[in-house]
């Protein structure tokens, strides 16, 4: 049943993708920003409802009216597509921090490039620690908020990368509000088997995290502890305690 399930979501999801294209890329590059967010996203609502009918996926996403009133930066721990799909919806315009390569995929990556994402050569680490920094402050000032997955990489249900301090940094720097997101969504959307699972879709929005007089570092901290303690709760698959390592080198997007 869930092959079958997942057989019918996909043939939707590439359906969209080629409409969207179609019908939305001409279109979209003479729009003002906001304008084009808000047409480009249907694709994103009809992909979160669609995955649920397909699917049967049942959503529980709480703490939305925590969000800001401006700009902020949101850190979510990074499963899989789904993530990146919904929280473009959370607080539009949404300005993501991405590996370059996802612009050159035919038309979904030509339509990610209108909505000025921060897009990153993986390869060259110091240049993208430097580019993110640089642009996320930027992006800040012009209205935009900026979401970062500080884990760098999809991480499966049930293992632990250590967070890197690219977006606590940006947002201390701007002194703009750092806003935590935990979700389950890798549990039901495997980041790397096209099968998806049936069940509950857990997220939760935490209370916005003030950045001015504080460290990177410091708001690091206080982030990735709301996120696990939330992980802890909501994930099926129990979550694994940290290793004491020394930190690894910075990767800043994901």
């Amino acid at each position: 049943m869930n092959v079958l399930r997942s057989l019918l979501f996909y043939a939707g999801y590439f359906l969209a993708i080629l409409i969207s294209g179609v019908l939305f890329l001409p279109v979209a590059p003479l729009l003002p920003l906001a304008k084009r967010y808000r047409l480009l996203n249907l694709y994103n609502h009809f992909i979160i409802a669609w995955f649920r009918l397909a699917c049967g996926v049942r959503y529980d996403v709480r703490g939305r009216e925590r969000l800001p009133e401006g700009p902020c930066v949101i850190l979510a721990n990074h499963q899989c597509e789904w993530e990146t799909v919904y929280l473009q919806l959370i607080k539009p315009p949404v300005c993501t921090v991405l590996k370059r390569e996802l612009l050159n995929i035919p038309l979904f990556g030509w339509g990610l490039r209108l909505l000025h994402p921060i897009a990153l050569d993986r390869s060259k680490p110091a240049r993208a620690m430097r580019q993110v920094l640089s642009q996320g402050k930027t992006r800040l000032e012009e209205g935009l908020s900026v979401l970062i997955f500080p884990e760098g990489t999809r991480v499966a249900p049930g293992c632990r990368k250590r967070y890197n301090k690219s977006g606590a940094v940006i947002a201390c720097r701007a002194g703009r509000p750092v806003v935590p997101v935990a979700h389950n969504a890798g549990e039901r959307w495997p980041g790397r088997h096209w099968v998806k699972n049936p069940g509950r879709l857990s997220l939760v929005v935490g209370e916005p995290i003030e950045t001015i007089g504080r460290s990177p570092e410091e708001v690091l901290v206080e982030v990735e502890a709301w996120i696990e303690a939330r992980l802890a709760e909501i994930s099926e698959v129990p979550r694994p305690t940290m290793p004491e390592a020394a930190p690894a080198a910075e990767k800043p997007m994901a």
